[in-house]
C-alpha cells in the first residue's frame, strides 16, 4: 500500500473532505474518501494534528456524562463532554472552556493528559486527547442554541443500568464500561 497523493474534494467550516489516491498490493490505483479538521497539503501530513480533547470528568465516586442530540445520528446519545482546541488555545486552556461550556463545571485538578489518539481511523485523520480529572462546582447550561445537552453525574450502579438500554459513543461506552469495573477507583488517591 503507498499513498500516491491527496486530493482536497471540498471544504466547511469544520471538516475538509479529501480524496486519498493510493496504490494497492496488486499496484493499481484506488481512491479512498476521508474528513479531516485540517488542511492538508501533503500525504505526509494526514494524521499529524491534534484536533481537540475527549474528558473523562470524575466528582463524588460519579462520572459526567452528556446525553446530547447528535446530528449525525438524529437522536440522543451518551457522550463525554468534549471539544475542539481553538487557534492560540493550549490543551488546560480547551480543557477549562469546554467543560465550561457544557457543563458550567470547573476543574479541580487534571489528572492525567493522554497522548493524542485517532478518534475514527476508517474515515479520518482526527486526533483528541483524552484528559482525566476531577471537576467542581455546580451543573448549569451554557450551551449554545445549537447544541442540545444534558449533563449530569452518575454513579456507578446509574452507569450499569445504562449500559444495558442506552446508545453511546463508542468512546464513552468503553469508558462507562471500566468506571463500573472500578477502573478509576485509584485516581481518588
Amino acid at each position: 500500500m503507498k499513498l500516491l497523493r491527496i486530493e482536497n474534494k471540498e471544504s466547511g467550516r469544520y471538516l475538509k473532505k479529501y480524496d486519498l489516491v493510493y496504490e494497492n498490493k496488486e499496484g493499481k490505483e484506488k481512491h479512498y474518501e476521508i474528513v479531516s479538521h485540517h488542511e492538508i497539503a501533503k500525504p505526509e501530513d494526514l494524521g499529524t494534528m491534534t484536533s481537540g480533547v475527549a474528558m473523562i470528568v470524575l466528582k463524588d465516586n460519579c462520572m459526567l456524562l452528556l446525553k446530547e442530540f447528535r446530528m449525525g445520528v438524529n437522536h440522543e446519545i451518551y457522550n463525554l463532554c468534549a471539544g475542539m482546541v481553538e487557534k492560540g488555545e493550549t490543551i488546560e486552556d480547551c480543557i477549562r472552556r469546554e467543560l465550561y461550556e457544557e457543563t458550567g463545571l470547573s476543574v479541580k485538578r487534571i489528572i492525567e493528559i493522554l497522548p493524542p489518539s485517532f478518534a475514527a481511523v476508517a474515515i479520518s485523520d482526527i486526533k483528541n486527547r483524552l484528559v482525566i480529572l476531577e471537576a467542581a462546582g455546580e451543573l448549569s447550561d451554557h450551551t449554545s442554541a445549537n447544541e442540545k445537552i444534558q449533563a449530569a453525574f452518575y454513579t456507578k450502579k446509574e452507569c450499569e443500568e445504562l449500559l444495558k438500554t442506552a446508545e453511546f459513543s463508542s468512546r464513552c461506552q468503553v469508558v462507562v464500561y471500566f468506571f463500573t469495573k472500578n477502573a478509576f477507583d485509584m485516581l481518588d488517591k
